[in-house]
């Protein structure tokens, strides 16, 4: 199992960044690779990638939501073993740090060695400076969800 752990600081507040995050729909905006997310519900979501010329689609639950603070997941069936969470600390009224953390199991020996060429820690980080450009180019979410999970 390999782990990745990333931050960015963002200029907004801490409920327009968790409530960005909380439109998993949008992600295809700011994630490289993720052609496309549905929210099938509140816990569920499906997810079509394709990186590197491999195309994967696998399901994620959300195993753990609370409003500002956090969301967590895990992938469930399919192929793709992967867990994380997203944390959102308030570093002022209109400054937030964002820090994702995953856990996943490469597959193959291509994944094998791009991970320990670093590409998943270069990607993720990737994946959250766009995110950072997305919602302060924004300045307001795309939607909210406030449900505790």
């Amino acid at each position: 199992m390999s782990h990745v752990k990333e931050s960015i600081e963002v200029d907004v507040p801490v409920r327009t960044a968790y409530d960005q995050w909380t439109q998993f729909e949008s992600f295809p905006a700011f994630m490289d690779g993720v052609e496309r997310i549905e929210q099938r519900t509140d816990t569920l979501t499906h997810w079509v990638t394709k990186i590197a010329g491999v195309e994967r689609e696998f399901d994620a639950e959300i195993t753990e939501q609370v409003p500002d603070r956090k969301v967590a997941w895990v992938t469930v069936g399919g192929s793709t073993e992967q867990s994380g969470v997203v944390t959102f600390e308030p570093i002022d009224p209109t400054h937030t740090q964002v820090t994702l953390m995953m856990d996943f199991e490469p597959e193959g020996m291509a994944e094998n060695i791009g991970d320990k060429a670093g590409f998943v820690d270069r990607r993720v980080k990737g994946d959250l400076t766009r995110f950072k450009h997305f919602i302060e180019d924004r300045g307001t979410p795309t939607g909210e969800w406030r449900g505790r999970i």
